[in-house]
């Protein structure tokens, strides 16, 4: 891939949780969330990586009343949520931490730093994603919510397990579990 010395900036074209496209600015990147079951006993979503096809990158099943379900990533085994994404010893549900691909440990934390709704970092306490809402103010449009994902230049290849893991975060808050 083509290093621009800048991060990957994910633009979320809808902001919903429901399903969007994940698009980087510079398109070196591009990503689908898509709502694929809906029901009174679970909802399933699915991640695509559309940069080298369409592919399907994770699959995360929710519970029923909107509880948390499963992950799988790729053909892998379904995990449960709460395994995967681990509440902290120490803190809210809306600060939990997985183990990356990589074998290193991330944490997401909810409107922890200024300007960004959620914040990933590692181990060391670097800065390794955000997730940012439309600023106040901007104006609306058509193609885009306003919402950005962004992941550090050095981690494209955790961006399927950014977006999976800020998505769980993510309902985690909406359903206020």
């Amino acid at each position: 891939m083509t290093s621009y010395g800048m991060p990957y900036l994910l633009e979320d074209k809808t902001g919903k949780l429901t399903g969007s496209h994940f698009v980087d600015i510079n398109d070196r990147l591009r990503f689908t969330l898509r709502c694929t079951s809906w029901g009174s006993t679970h909802a399933t979503y699915i991640i695509y990586n559309m940069t080298s096809g369409t592919d399907p990158v994770a699959t995360l099943t929710f519970g029923s009343n909107n509880s948390l379900g499963t992950i799988a990533f790729g053909s892998g085994p379904q995990v449960p949520m709460s395994s995967f994404l681990e509440s902290l010893p120490i803190g809210s549900a809306k600060s939990r931490r997985f183990i990356g691909s990589d074998g290193q440990q991330y944490r997401w934390s909810w409107r922890t730093a200024q300007g960004e709704e959620w914040t990933c970092t590692n181990a060391s306490n670097r800065h390794i994603a955000s997730y940012s809402l439309k600023v106040p103010g901007e104006p609306e449009y058509a193609q885009s919510s306003g919402c950005v994902l962004t992941i550090e230049e050095a981690y494209p290849h955790l961006a399927a397990e950014m977006l999976a893991s800020l998505t769980i975060m993510r309902h985690i808050v909406a359903h206020n579990l």
